[in-house]
């Protein structure tokens, strides 16, 4: 019930608003809206098959584990932050 606020009235208001907005446009934009909720199911058809597919189909062989490197200890870096010297007490008289 998504739509249980939309009176009959609303919904014939939404309608005319939408002709005078998109007017002679408006198979274009239904067919350019119905091509990307067909491309939209079968991306999720895809993706599903393939999901099924890789979790269910033991006959599949699987990829052989990649070697791991060594982990190694991180190494210490020394600061490169400049260092700062007090000045002086008695500044040189010019």
């Amino acid at each position: 019930m998504m739509f249980a606020f939309l009176t009959p009235g609303m919904m014939l208001f939404l309608g005319v608003l939408g002709v005078l907005i998109f007017g002679r446009r408006m198979p274009e934009v239904g067919r350019a809206l119905g091509q990307t909720i067909v491309q939209f199911k079968k991306g999720m058809r895809g993706l599903e098959d393939e999901i099924q597919g890789s979790a269910f189909n033991p006959s599949t062989p699987a990829a052989p584990p990649q070697p791991v490197d060594q982990i190694r200890a991180p190494q210490r870096v020394s600061a490169t932050a400049p260092k700062f010297e007090d000045a002086p007490s008695n500044p040189p008289q010019v």
